[in-house]
């Protein structure tokens, strides 16, 4: 390594080095304010005194928390530039060999400072708001949501005195003070963690393990207790670690595939420049619909691809967050969770589909109290409604079986029809009797498809299982699953209130039990999830052929794609396995960190400035911000027309973490549930265009996820080595390109309403520009369709016709033709090595991508044009049990498979035209034929699986395919005798040669 290729960082243990460049000279620690960490590329963050976070106060090097910690833990312990050993912190920072033993007290107890007053705003509103609302109502009309009570507690609250301002004392809310650390305040007496030890024996054995302290003379048997006590002590240094880390991955992947990208872009832009310079004349219609059609591709292309300059890998510490938020003995910490299934009709979504699903919601590994499963129901079926009651039943037996021998998935049909040694790591001699006896009980469940309480066969308490059918009315808006959705939010709220949301499409059963607990490193981490909106869980899909012929699993989108806006400012919603923050729906900003301060400059040349005097109330938070918190006190009084007539709901808005007033009945709560669930509750209020899911767009995912993302929120993705949640596809031909044409319909919509990522969203300056290129991207991907069309037509018409659209190329511009070709290649193959994504899911990809622009796409444009009223209908989940892929064969008829079938004509007839026009031409012609061959096989390639689609099984080639391939041929073959290229034209006499005047 050369001497001034710059500093060298890294791990052993990871066998990996980061080359840093420009750092030679030592900065000053004033100058590294909003810097980021020369290691892992995050922002160096703040301390939880507000201030700069500083890991090496010699020289100010730039690194953040994590990377601190993870290289005092198992690194070289040095600062990567000026070498010297890093110290430690003395708050948070657990004690690594070789620490200085200078101090004779223990910073143990600065883990516990519980930040006060920080939502004395919150407070003043909902005790306010409530005196507001309630005016005018009895006692029946609402439940009493605010008394002087003290509420029980909720997750992550502690008993706290009442607060004087002045003469006045303010209520205590259902939600207390937001926490800094990650511990609870520790009761005198009690051990932070089992083994402990109280507060003063904890300091004695420390200080008698620095040799503070003499020997106990009474005490001659004291060692195991102090190994005890010392296993405590780093079970509390681990939980002080981060939940999760991001890990970038390793530059010698990364800079190649940086490299050739920007090679390829100027390659790309010499050989649009030498396109454009020479035209083809006697083809000028052609080279212009070619030269047009090349240079969208290469703007489309750079909105695809420059959004991944930045991939991230991720890794979660499942047992930190157990160490952190669950002591034994006492109840959990873990906040609490509403997961949301959402159905609509039984024949699409059967039953049994919707009923693995809740199975695998009340069996998942998380606390029980802290779980809550809301079914809605769309299509208020009577038949949904008496499967949920038997899965309810069901649930009493599974759930515990599930959670004694730690199954994996807890969907019992995936589980017992899944083809694996299901006696692996299973020693319990009751394991094989208990599970036969499990699989006759789910056998008769699935044939019945009971009513008790909420507790299994063991008396232990299950999760909460809540159905819920929304009001519907003629002359009112549902929208549709958006509507639901939102229903389903408000529904939560008002009967538990978790701050945190699943959402699960009902063909999406959870495979990962410990999936919430992965999004819980994100948003539960004190320092990463207090800005996080929602953590995206990958698709992963069942019953797919092996080969995925229409690229139903996705890969290069979710393993690519999605990483690397991981990277930037998080990945999009995709529609479903996405962990919600409550009040990132509910509209609210993300929280902001301390202010920088101004710039000061002094009355010295060059400044040529005067020092400003700062006003002492910005500075010590006195007058000004009890100013500030009045005017947004009376913002906060709007919230009736902002959440609706609900002051239950409304309340529950203001309670960051969350739970219900205990003082509320349930009959009350109820009413209140039925009452923000009728139809004109949204009338007048800002549901679906600020707040929850937002309307205006079949695709309301993307829509609401780009919402977020304008307000400053991060979104986080996730990838478990164990795929998370798991569904099903629809691999037939025709409901695949009907599900393709519902995503980019939806497209097309948000690309003309006024969200558009082209035009909105410029205000707040919150939207990183690569993450905008990327929501324009998937907003305007569907108008590739017109292009691709046109470009896949471009071979076959040449071939017919006898015209080439490429001028004679030189030695000179052949060198760029060669060179963008193999930049393209280069381009994919480093992509596939960073991402681990095959090369038969990449051609997949490829294929699929031409397969669903001209037919799909294409017909998503043509119809928001039009404005054409289409009711799509939902994809059937229900597969054929006499065959595993029987529904890959089915052939289904709809208008979007004639421009594909078209094509493949087409093109085929050109290939035979071509070729027997060069033997009739002689050698002169096989020249140019080649070259427009190429491009016809390209596209026959590309449509190879259409067709394969259209064959369906041997020998059963569906009679509507034949008619359109006769017909189409017909067509054809006429406009080929009309052209009529093996008919030698008659040329009269050359005047220049004879010399006769005409």
């Amino acid at each position: 390594m050369e001497a001034n290729a710059g500093l060298v960082a890294g791990s052993h243990n990871r066998n990996e080095l980061v080359v840093i460049h420009g750092h030679e000279e030592p900065k000053p620690v004033s100058a590294l304010n909003g810097q980021i960490c020369e290691i892992c590329g995050d922002d160096v963050g703040m301390t939880v005194d507000g201030d700069l976070f500083v890991a090496c106060n010699e020289c100010g090097f730039p690194v953040c928390r994590p990377c601190y910690e993870y290289e005092r833990r198992e690194g070289s312990q040095l600062c990567p530039q000026c070498k010297t050993r890093y110290k430690r912190l003395k708050v948070g920072s657990p004690r690594v060999e070789g620490d200085d033993d200078e101090e004779d007290v223990d910073d143990i107890e600065h883990e516990f400072n519980i930040e006060d007053g920080q939502n004395k705003q919150n407070h003043l509103a909902e005790a306010m708001l409530y005196g507001k609302m309630s005016v005018g109502r009895g006692p029946d009309d609402l439940p009493p949501i605010i008394s002087g009570n003290r509420s029980r507690p909720v997750s992550e609250e502690f008993p706290l005195s009442n607060h004087i301002y002045g003469d006045q004392q303010t209520l205590q809310p259902s939600s207390l003070h937001k926490r800094v650390h990650p511990y609870p305040v520790s009761e005198p007496g009690n051990g932070v963690f089992e083994g402990s030890g109280r507060w003063d024996d904890r300091m004695d054995d420390w200080k008698s393990k620095q040799g503070l302290l003499g020997p106990d003379p009474e005490d001659t048997f004291n060692i195991p207790y102090a190994r005890a006590r010392a296993h405590g002590s780093r079970r509390m240094d681990e939980a002080r670690q981060p939940l999760s880390r991001k890990v970038s991955i390793a530059s010698s992947k990364l800079n190649p595939y940086r490299m050739v990208i920007v090679f390829r872009l100027v390659v790309l832009a010499f050989f649009l420049r030498y396109r454009i310079l020479n035209p083809v004349h006697d083809a000028i219609g052609l080279w212009l619909t070619s030269i047009v059609c090349e240079i969208w591709f290469a703007v489309s292309w750079i909105l695809d691809q420059f959004p991944k300059w930045y991939p991230i890998d991720r890794e979660t510490y499942l047992d930190r967050l157990s160490l952190r938020y669950e002591r034994e003995g006492e109840p959990s910490m873990l906040s609490a969770v509403d997961v949301f299934v959402s159905t609509v009709d039984p024949l699409k979504e059967p039953p049994l589909v919707t009923a693995n699903t809740v199975l695998s919601i009340l069996a998942m590994d998380y606390p029980v109290d802290k779980v809550s499963c809301y079914v809605s129901d769309d299509g208020a079926s009577m038949l949904s409604f008496e499967s949920l009651s038997e899965t309810a039943e069901f649930a009493r037996k599974w759930v515990p079986f599930c959670k004694r021998y730690d199954i994996e998935p807890r969907a019992p049909e995936m589980y017992f029809s899944a083809k694996i040694d299901y006696l692996k790591d299973k020693v319990q001699p009751t394991f094989v009797k208990e599970r036969r006896a499990m699989k006759r009980e789910y056998e008769e469940f699935k044939v019945f498809l009971g009513h008790s309480g909420g507790y299994d066969a063991e008396g232990r308490e299950l999760p909460r299982l809540v159905y819920v059918s929304r009001e519907k009315r003629p002359g009112f808006h549902h929208h549709k699953k958006a509507g639901a959705m939102n229903a389903l939010v408000r529904v939560s709220a008002v009967l538990t209130n978790a701050p945190f949301m699943l959402n699960l499409d009902c063909d999406h059963y959870i495979n990962n039990s410990k999936a919430v607990r992965e999004a819980m490193c994100f948003l539960m981490d004190p320092q990463l999830g207090r800005k996080v909106c929602y953590v995206q869980f990958p698709q992963r899909f069942d019953g797919i052929d092996r080969h995925d012929r229409y690229a139903n699993r996705n890969t290069v989108f979710f393993d690519i794609n999605m990483k690397g806006l991981d990277g930037i400012q998080g990945p999009v919603y995709v529609g479903t396995g996405c962990v919600f923050r409550r009040r990132a729906l509910y509209g609210y900003n993300p929280p902001k960190g301390p202010k920088r301060p101004k710039m000061v400059s002094c009355d010295c040349c060059p400044c040529f400035g005067r020092r400003k005097k700062v006003r002492d109330g910005s500075a010590s938070g006195g007058a000004g911000a009890d100013y500030d918190d009045k005017e947004a006190l009376m913002s906060e009084m709007n919230f009736e027309k902002k959440f609706g007539q609900s002051a239950a709901f409304v309340t529950s808005t203001l309670m960051e973490e969350g739970g219900v007033p205990p003082s509320s009945s349930a009959a009350a709560l109820l009413k209140e549930a039925i009452h923000v669930i009728s139809c004109g509750y949204e009338d007048k209020t800002e549901w679906g265009l600020e707040l929850g899911w937002i309307y205006g767009s079949i695709t309301e995912d993307i829509l609401t996820g780009f919402k977020m993302h304008c307000r400053g929120w991060r979104s986080i993705y996730c990838m478990p080595k164990r795929p998370a949640f798991k569904g099903s596809a629809p691999i037939n031909l025709s409901d695949r390109l009907n599900q393709v044409l519902r995503w980019a319909l939806g497209s097309v919509e948000i690309f003309f309403s006024r969200h558009s990522p082209m035009l909105y969203g410029y205000k707040g300056g919150h939207l990183k520009w690569l993450e905008r290129l990327s929501y324009i991207n998937t907003t305007i991907y569907p108008f590739t369709s017109l292009p691709l069309l046109a470009y896949c037509t471009l071979p076959a018409v040449c071939l017919l016709t006898g015209k080439f659209i490429m001028p004679t190329i030189s030695t000179f511009a052949s060198l760029f033709f060669i060179a963008l070709f193999l930049s393209i290649f280069a381009t994919g193959i480093l992509e596939l090595r960073w991402s681990g994504v095959s090369i038969e899911e990449w051609w997949r990809n490829e294929q699929f991508w031409v397969i669903g622009g001209v037919s799909a796409h294409l017909f998503a444009v043509i119809q928001d044009s039009s404005k054409i009223d289409t009711n799509f209908t939902v994809t059937s989940k229900a597969n054929d049990e006499n065959d595993e892929f029987g529904e890959l064969y089915a052939f289904k008829w709809t208008t979007l498979l004639i421009p594909p079938t078209t094509l493949l004509i087409i093109n085929l007839v050109g290939v035979v035209a071509g070729v027997s026009d060069a033997i009739n031409n002689g050698y002169q012609s096989w020249g140019p034929l080649f070259g427009k061959l190429f491009f016809s096989f390209w596209v026959i390639v590309h449509l190879y699986p259409f067709l394969k689609g259209l064959m369906g099984r041997q020998n059963r080639t569906p009679t509507i395919v034949v008619i359109w391939s006769v017909l189409l041929a017909s067509i054809f073959s006429l406009l080929w005798v009309r052209i009529d290229p093996f008919v030698l034209k008659t040329k009269g006499p050359d005047v220049k040669q004879c010399g006769i005047n005409c």
